[in-house]
C-alpha cells in the first residue's frame, strides 16, 4: 500500500522509546529478576507465587497489541501499538484454581498501584499476558522490568499494571483499582478512535496532498475509516495491514486540496458497526469521545 511512504504517519508498530508512559511511580522500581516473584492469591483454592525462573520455562507466546491511557484526549499520543511476549495470564490463573466466587482479577504494583477488571475477560477470547517481552525485547524498565499485563480491549488504568508483585482474585463488590475512588469508571473499555497525524503543518501546498493516521477499535477492530472535507460527504480512506482486531490501523486519504481554508474531520467505524461519535466527551470518567 502507499501508507509505508507517507511522511511523519505513526508506524504501525511503535518502537518502545517513542511509546507512551503513564503511571503513579514518581521514581521507576528497579526489581532484580533473581529475587522477583509474582504472588497469585485471594479467593483462590492453591495460592502460589510464581519466579522470573518459573515464568520463563511456561509457553511464551507473542500477540500485537494496541494499548491507550483513559486520559487521552481525541487526536493524541497517549496511545501505542507493540508486540508483547508472555504467558497468557489464564496459564497463570489456572493453577491457582480460582473459586466460584472470584470476579475480578485485581493487580498490584511494587509501589503499591492498583488496578482490576472482570476475571471474565482473561478468558473471553481477548489477548490477556504478563507481558516480560516488547517488540522483541525485555520489557524496558520504564514499561514495567520484570513483568507488567496487558490486556486488548480495556484502557489502562484498569488493567496495564507494571513492575507487578501480586495478582489477587477478588470479589467485584468493596474492591477498587487506584483510580477507582478519584472519580474514574469501574468499566473501561477503549472507545473507537482515530487521528490525523499528516498533514502535520497547518500550512500545505494546494494539490495532491496525503491525509493520513491511525484508528482502533479494540477488540473488534476496524471497518473502515472515513475523511470528511470541509463537513461534506465522507470518503472511504485505504487502510494499512494490520495483525488483527486488537491493533489499530493505519489509514490514508488522497486528498486533492484546493486553494484556501479547509477543515478535514476523520472518524472511523468498528467492525462491530459502532460509529465514532461526532460529539464532544472529555476523558473522565471513561474516555474521550
Amino acid at each position: 500500500s502507499g501508507l509505508t511512504e507517507v511522511v511523519n504517519l505513526s508506524p504501525y508498530i511503535t518502537p518502545n522509546e517513542d511509546f507512551y508512559r503513564i503511571d503513579t511511580a514518581l521514581s521507576v522500581p528497579m526489581l532484580d529478576p533473581e529475587a522477583w516473584s509474582l504472588s497469585v492469591e485471594g479467593l483462590v483454592e492453591n495460592p502460589y507465587r510464581l519466579t522470573f525462573t518459573g515464568l520463563l520455562d511456561m509457553d511464551l507466546i507473542e500477540r500485537t497489541v494496541t494499548l491507550c491511557c483513559v486520559s487521552n484526549e481525541v487526536g493524541g499520543s497517549l496511545v501505542g501499538n507493540a508486540t508483547w511476549t508472555g504467558v497468557p495470564l489464564q496459564d497463570v490463573l489456572g493453577p491457582a484454581e480460582p473459586l466460584p466466587g472470584g470476579e475480578q482479577v485485581m493487580a498490584r504494583s511494587v509501589d503499591g498501584f492498583t488496578a482490576g477488571f472482570p476475571i471474565e475477560q482473561v478468558s473471553d477470547g481477548r489477548t490477556a499476558l504478563l507481558a516480560i517481552g516488547m517488540n522483541g525485547k525485555p520489557l524496558p524498565i520504564i514499561h514495567g522490568f520484570p513483568a507488567r499485563l496487558v490486556v486488548a480491549g480495556l484502557y489502562g488504568y484498569v488493567s496495564a499494571v507494571k513492575w507487578l508483585d501480586s495478582i489477587k482474585v477478588t470479589t467485584w463488590e468493596d474492591n477498587n483499582g487506584y483510580w477507582i475512588p478519584r472519580g474514574w469508571a469501574k468499566e473501561a473499555p477503549i472507545k473507537i478512535a482515530s487521528r490525523i497525524d499528516v498533514p502535520k503543518l497547518r500550512r500545505l501546498k494546494a494539490g495532491m496532498q496525503p491525509v493520513a493516521g491511525v484508528a482502533w477499535s479494540p477488540t473488534e477492530g476496524v471497518a473502515r475509516v472515513e475523511v470528511s472535507v470541509d463537513k461534506g460527504p465522507w470518503q472511504t480512506c485505504e487502510l494499512g495491514d494490520t495483525i488483527g482486531g486488537e491493533t489499530w490501523v493505519q489509514w490514508l486519504y488522497r486528498w486533492e486540496a484546493k486553494p484556501g481554508h479547509h477543515e478535514l474531520t476523520v472518524r472511523a467505524v468498528g467492525i462491530d458497526g459502532a460509529v465514532q461519535p461526532s460529539r464532544s466527551v472529555s476523558p473522565a470518567p471513561n474516555g474521550a469521545e
